[in-house]
């Protein structure tokens, strides 16, 4: 048996409006353009997507299952801009067929810098689940698949049961990332590794015609998934959802590809789809999976080069930081909530130099000429912050 495991990442930042020394007020986020990308990116993914596992999990009776992580910051836009795409997410989480993953609040490097405010991001995104979605998370998803043997030994230390990361090739070795596997020493916690051959067959490689396996069809590439049967338990599918309608377009078939998937996974022997916590609970782990250095989903690196990878992203985090008790003595909830929201790790990745094989990703959703205009802007934004705490640089 082969167990299918869907995970789609929803998130969009408040992204930033310009901002020069000049300006004055607290006014930071740009949001006529965050309503009007919201509101494409609903009418192009998140609605029709909804709509499209809806009937896939009522055509299968639950037996087509998936899972989601929404930041807060998303669903904050979705509640202010396409209410009604937030209510598509409240009918799937009805069906008992979609679960809802743990993750920080504000999408944040938080684990890298402060565990306090990890902690508490991680605690105020739970709200958030048990508020709109009446779920309690047991697997947690940190930022961007970022993680380390230290992420594994905190997500126990809070109650969690499994956590999602990389499969990275350099630390697996031989092994597969179709198997289940624990953090050394903590037996409690289970790790669900991506598979990013197939997640990036999807993801990236759906569309490209210069791919040797284009057209990529719904039989195709459930007969891959039907290989690992004697090679393992589970193909961890872990995808942004804007894959569907945004980065892969309608016009190239990629919701007709959904559409098809359940029916052909679900017709070679005995596979099944099961969300995260199924998985971790259905499966004994093979072994331990030791990551003593912090890997990610992002680029061919699979390290923090994303976000780290330069001084002036080293620079921005490092004083953004540095306020953070500054900030929380200050007990001014829309300071601290302005403050948190400067967190979100988009605003470091638009400052990435990268280029070469990692180039087009960086550009996604970019409202950047280039990476030192984003930092120009950003340090603005902070300087001002700064100011509303009476300290200069």
């Amino acid at each position: 048996m082969a167990s299918v495991c869907f995970y789609f990442q929803v998130h969009q930042p408040f992204r930033l409006r310009r901002f020069s020394i000049f300006d004055r007020g607290a006014d930071y986020f740009d949001n006529p353009a965050n309503q009007e990308l919201l509101r494409k990116v609903a009418a192009k993914c998140y609605l029709p997507a909804n709509a499209l596992l809806l009937e896939l999990i009522e055509r299968h009776a639950g037996r087509f299952k998936v899972a989601f992580s929404l930041s807060g910051l998303i669903v904050e836009q979705l509640q202010r801009f396409r209410p009604e795409a937030l209510d598509s997410f409240r009918r799937l989480a009805e069906t008992g067929a979609v679960e809802f993953l743990a993750e920080t609040y504000y999408h944040s490097l938080a684990f890298l810098y402060s565990r306090r405010e990890f902690a508490e991001q991680i605690d105020l995104h739970r709200q958030l689940i048990r508020r709109l979605f009446n779920q309690s998370p047991t697997v947690l998803r940190n930022t961007e698949l970022i993680y380390n043997n230290e992420l594994g030994k905190a997500a126990a230390e809070m109650g969690y049961r499994a956590v999602l990361c990389e499969g990275a090739d350099h630390l697996l070795g031989y092994r597969s990332p179709t198997f289940l596997y624990t953090p050394p020493g903590v037996p409690g916690v289970k790790l669900l590794l991506k598979n990013y051959r197939l997640s990036d067959d999807v993801a990236f490689r759906f569309s490209d015609r210069n791919w040797t396996e284009y057209p990529l069809t719904a039989e195709k590439f459930a007969h891959w998934i039907h290989q690992i049967n004697g090679h393992g338990f589970v193909v961890n599918l872990f995808l942004d959802y804007e894959t569907f309608g945004e980065h892969q377009w309608a016009e190239t078939g990629i919701f007709d590809f959904l559409r098809h998937l359940p029916d052909a996974v679900l017709a070679l022997g005995d596979n099944d789809f099961k969300t995260p916590s199924e998985c971790a609970a259905a499966y004994d782990a093979s072994g331990e999976y030791d990551v003593p250095h912090m890997i990610s989903w992002a680029d061919t690196e699979r390290d923090l080069s994303a976000w780290l990878g330069n001084a002036m992203q080293s620079n921005a985090l490092h004083e953004l930081y540095r306020l953070e008790p500054l900030v929380k003595e200050r007990g001014d909830e829309a300071l601290l909530h302005d403050w948190r929201r400067l967190q979100t790790s988009d605003h470091f990745y638009y400052m990435c130099t990268k280029h070469l094989a990692d180039g087009d990703v960086h550009k996604y959703f970019n409202p950047y000429d280039s990476p030192y205009d984003a930092f120009i802007n950003f340090m603005n934004v902070l300087d001002n912050l700064r100011g509303r705490l009476g300290r200069g640089p």
